[in-house]
């Protein structure tokens, strides 16, 4: 469980470092950033949205259903 903590607090520093580093959705999603990483042999998808004063982290989860699921958060 350590090192799964650790590979994401690796992975939101890099957002902190350089916020535009996920891909911009368009559409309904339009201004939340997706950063994918895949800390083993599954593929992780953490959605994000930033301003200068802030980083707000919307979602993590596998890709399997991802883009479903945060549409519906969107809402």
């Amino acid at each position: 469980m350590q090192k799964k903590i650790l590979i994401l607090d690796n992975q939101i520093r890099k957002i902190i470092g350089n916020p535009s580093i996920g891909d911009e959705k368009k559409g309904d999603l339009k201004s939340v950033f997706i950063y994918k990483f895949k800390p083993g042999s599954k593929l992780y998808l953490l959605a994000y949205t930033f301003s200068d004063e802030a980083l707000e982290l919307i979602m993590l989860g596998p890709h399997e259903n991802y883009y479903r699921d945060l549409k519906s958060y969107a809402k």
